[in-house]
């Protein structure tokens, strides 16, 4: 338990935060947006405080950039959707305004200069390590705010902040003597680790082929695109080094790593080389949008592909696939080059045959069967279980770097920790593509380790702030209620 809780503990309290810090750390980048309309202003109340469409589109674009990261930037707005990105943001203003509440009500406040403090600590707005204006005056212009507004929400995150750090406490002698107890449990296990090798298995030409027709509608040919393109490429656009130097300093929120950290100009020169080169060439590439589209150009190169295909951009495809036969899309951006795009013909998905799809059905069915013939064999070892035919481990602990035998070291500790969050004697448990059947023939709790005392502090800790914290929320919900101006802001 306690393991699980300190690996999701920020799962626990993520909902509290507006993360306008962590957005702007994450580079300003502006991909995610989301309006329920084009009329201004609130979009829900809580108790007394008014969440507008400002904030939630700020908070929005924060979670969108979060995911699309994670995903390798192949997140679209479809895609968005059916994850409840809005619900997720909304969950997170809602919680922040019962906060804020509760922060008026018992008197809370944060001064002009603490706002001024937070605003010129934040890294993204210094150079040379100080606050610079026009970084941040750039910084509200990309994202279309106004700096009562951000300052504003500056000003909350802070009240938040004050708020919840009333909730700290240290952990009580006896609650650390309680967790280190649990930590410390060491369990000594007869177990047998089994594999699909241990299975005897056919895949049988009827049983695929009766496995296909029961699902055929899951197994059909790709959406295929006949498209002509015209290329306009941005390399032999002419960029002096000062144009190149000025870009990034105007834009220089847009240049950052994996880690959310900005690029100097020398490690991001590449990059902001290519955005001023494309910038230079989109009248060009717009040019080129109308003479094809008056049929007074011929296309670069005519193509197959399927839908999705990775020659051209998740963008280009979102736009592709609301046209139709015929219709031509204006310039976009591939890699350093415009492409104007026009549909040629679309060649609907249809239901493989047998054997088209038999190759592909025959591995899914293959592994699905593999996997309930190994689960049956565990639940038979586990009924006829023998110690005198398993492995007998040592005494083992969660914390330990224990490599049990027949398992490698990422497999030994995710056995190690569904083991000690379960409840039971014998049982068996999966790991990637095995089955670990055990019986746990003894077991003991050694003394702490001086050396641990501090971890488990900070354990403890946590565990009680997030606890505070959980009951806070749940008293809040039922103290300041939540009206919303329109639908689809919850699940």
């Amino acid at each position: 338990m306690i393991s699980w809780m300190q690996k999701h503990n920020k799962y626990l309290v993520w909902t509290i935060w507006v993360a306008t810090i962590a957005f702007i750390g994450a580079g300003f980048v502006g991909w995610g947006s989301y309006s329920f309309g084009s009329k201004a202003g609130n979009i829900a109340k809580v108790g007394d405080v008014e969440i507008s469409q400002t904030k939630l589109n700020m908070v929005y674009s924060s979670i969108y950039n979060q995911y699309n990261e994670a995903m390798k930037g192949t997140l679209d707005d479809k895609k968005a959707k059916e994850m409840g990105l809005i619900q997720q943001a909304f969950k997170r203003l809602e919680t922040q305004a019962k906060i804020l509440n509760y922060a008026n009500e018992v008197g809370i406040i944060v001064s002009d200069n603490e706002v001024l403090q937070k605003l010129q600590d934040i890294p993204s707005f210094q150079k040379d390590g100080n606050f610079n204006q026009e970084i941040y005056d750039a910084y509200l212009r990309s994202q279309r705010l106004k700096a009562k507004a951000f300052e504003e929400t500056l000003r909350e995150e802070l009240t938040i902040q004050k708020t919840i750090a009333l909730l700290t406490t240290e952990g009580l002698p006896f609650e650390i003597e309680a967790i280190s107890a649990a930590m410390n449990v060491s369990d000594k296990l007869a177990y047998k680790v089994l594999t699909e090798a241990d299975v005897n298995f056919v895949a049988e030409d009827t049983k695929i082929k009766a496995f296909w027709e029961m699902q055929k509608e899951n197994f059909m040919t790709k959406q295929m695109y006949d498209l002509s393109i015209v290329w306009t490429p941005s390399k032999d656009a002419n960029v002096t080094e000062d144009e190149i130097k000025s870009h990034y300093d105007t834009n220089s929120f847009n240049y950052s790593n994996a880690e959310g950290k900005q690029l100097s100009f020398e490690e991001a020169k590449a990059q902001v080389t290519n955005d001023l080169k494309l910038k230079k060439t989109k009248k060009s590439a717009q040019k080129a949008y109308i003479s094809f589209k008056k049929a007074k150009l011929t296309p670069s190169e005519k193509i197959t592909l399927p839908l999705g295909d990775l020659k051209l951009t998740t963008d280009i495809w979102n736009a592709l696939k609301e046209k139709n036969v015929g219709d031509i899309i204006k310039p976009k951006v591939v890699a350093d080059m415009y492409a104007t795009i026009k549909i040629e013909n679309i060649v609907l998905p249809k239901v493989k045959t047998y054997d088209e799809a038999k190759e592909e059905v025959t591995v899914i069915y293959t592994n699905q069967a593999k996997k309930e013939a190994l689960l049956t064999l565990a639940e038979k070892t586990l009924k006829e279980f023998d110690t005198k035919t398993a492995i007998i481990s040592d005494f083992v602990k969660l914390e330990e770097n224990v490599n049990l035998k027949s398992l490698n070291n990422q497999e030994s500790l995710q056995f190690l920790q569904k083991l000690f969050t379960s409840t039971k004697e014998k049982g068996m448990i999966s790991v990637a593509d095995k089955i670990v059947v055990y019986n746990i023939l003894e077991q003991k709790i050694a003394p702490m380790d001086a050396n641990e005392t501090e971890s488990v502090k900070q354990t403890v800790n946590k565990l009680k702030q997030n606890t505070f914290e959980s009951n806070l929320i749940k008293m809040l919900d039922k103290k300041y209620p939540t009206e919303a101006y329109m639908g689809g802001l919850t699940n």
